[in-house]
């Protein structure tokens, strides 16, 4: 369990110290006013940031990636979009080619993990507060006051440990849309090459043709949202109405608030390690759980099945790296997992392999273009039901000729808003 933020909290100083005496306590007035301070929403994200770059500190999140490293990158993506137009009707979505530190991908992507945590956060800063029981505030004397210092204290502690959980991530993640999601501007491919030799490691293969591979990945991302306009809003409502149905445990909450000394930011903190916030199971979230896994399923199989089709013959290691690609994706790493505890958010594509199977079935019956051609609207999109006869949806699509061929998908821009519950998201 990681201590609260600047050693604030119960014993900060020696065992000597007279917790009456209050010039001793003066640095933990001090720090309580300046972690306060922050009003920007249910997350303190100059706290979170901030913790998750000390959590990197020790892991060469700050070092910064040698030119030779930049170049390398560089070729890879570009070699990468040239196999890539054998492989797919869709032109390259890339705008742009950078390489990251694990620092340079937290500063990236912490505006679209603001979009995501905010809606469970908000329910737990709230839930926190109103949990307080009456006569606990009226026996210390603060009245709503506290209440309101209570969401500032728990939108703070929510801060760290979303925090830890992106410092621990930023170890992990190769590229700006390795889970899947669209964390990074859009059009700009990037790799994390520190990231991409740890994934590598034990895999006997030469470090450029891992690199190669994992830029495959990247660009075909980049193809399928920059050309699939409605694609990247609608998986980011998709969580975000995932967020926003979480249920908590009220009456768990308020049992809990009864013993919390809520002077006590450590007590806080150790509640919200415990799991005290975990989100209850509801058929509402169930629904809305398929609903979100088959469409991180069905963006990951697309990429798992173009990728395969590109490497072919040409990268003599690409079954190895696909299944250890798979294996990974399916199975989330150690930060990821972390992460999904703290927000209540799984971000594994766990039908991966049943929709690669699902993609490379409609390329066999109706080609690539009537494969990339599905992506026309959202509408078309299998569901959760089609991934559990995979073969069948290839002989159940429609034919090549009343899809909107792929060219035409730039008049799609106002279908943003997705298909409504019920409908073929899953």
């Amino acid at each position: 369990m990681t201590n609260f933020p600047f050693g604030f909290g119960p014993g900060t100083g020696g065992d000597g110290d007279d917790p009456n005496d209050m010039s001793s306590q003066m640095p933990l007035f001090a720090e309580l006013q300046k972690l306060l301070s922050w009003s920007g929403g249910p997350v303190n994200w100059d706290l979170a940031k901030q913790l998750a770059v000390s959590t990197l500190a020790g892991a060469g999140g700050n070092s910064i990636v040698g030119p030779a490293e930049r170049v390398g990158v560089a070729e890879a993506m570009r070699l990468a979009d040239l196999w890539l137009d054998d492989a797919t009707d869709f032109p390259s979505g890339v705008t742009s080619i950078e390489s990251w530190s694990r620092s340079e991908w937290l500063d990236k992507s912490i505006p679209v993990w603001s979009a995501l945590c905010e809606p469970v956060a908000a329910r737990v800063v709230a839930a926190m507060s109103n949990a307080i029981p009456k006569e606990q505030l009226e026996a210390l004397g603060a009245g709503g006051a506290l209440g309101g210092i209570m969401q500032q204290v728990g939108g703070l502690m929510f801060g760290a440990q979303v925090g830890q959980g992106l410092g621990g991530l930023a170890r992990e993640v190769v590229s700006s849309t390795d889970i899947g999601l669209p964390l990074g501007p859009s059009g700009v491919a990037a790799l994390v090459p520190a990231n991409i030799a740890d994934f590598g490691s034990g895999l006997e293969r030469p470090a450029d043709e891992v690199r190669l591979y994992l830029a495959l990945r990247e660009a075909a991302h980049q193809r399928l949202y920059a050309h699939v306009p409605w694609l990247r809003q609608h998986v980011l409502d998709t969580v975000e109405a995932y967020s926003r149905g979480i249920d908590l445990d009220m009456s768990a909450v308020e049992e809990a608030m009864r013993g919390i000394d809520p002077m006590n930011p450590q007590g806080i903190q150790d509640a919200l390690s415990g799991g005290l916030f975990a989100p209850q199971e509801t058929p509402e979230q169930s629904v809305a759980l398929r609903r979100l896994e088959t469409l991180l399923a069905l963006v990951e199989g697309w990429v798992d099945t173009v990728v395969a089709a590109a490497a072919g013959d040409r990268m003599p290691g690409a079954d190895a790296l696909r299944e250890a690609s798979r294996r990974r994706r399916a199975g989330g790493g150690p930060a990821e997992q972390t992460f999904a505890t703290l927000v209540g958010l799984e971000l594994r594509p766990r039908r991966l392999r049943d929709a690669a199977t699902l993609w490379w079935a409609v390329t066999e019956k109706k080609g690539t273009s009537g494969r990339d051609a599905v992506w026309a609207h959202p509408d078309l999109l299998p569901t959760a039901d089609d991934l559990d006869d995979p073969i069948g949806f290839g002989d159940r699509v429609m034919s090549e000729s009343d899809f909107v061929a792929p060219d035409d998908l730039s008049g799609l821009d106002g279908l943003s808003d997705g298909p409504s519950d019920g409908e073929s998201a899953g």
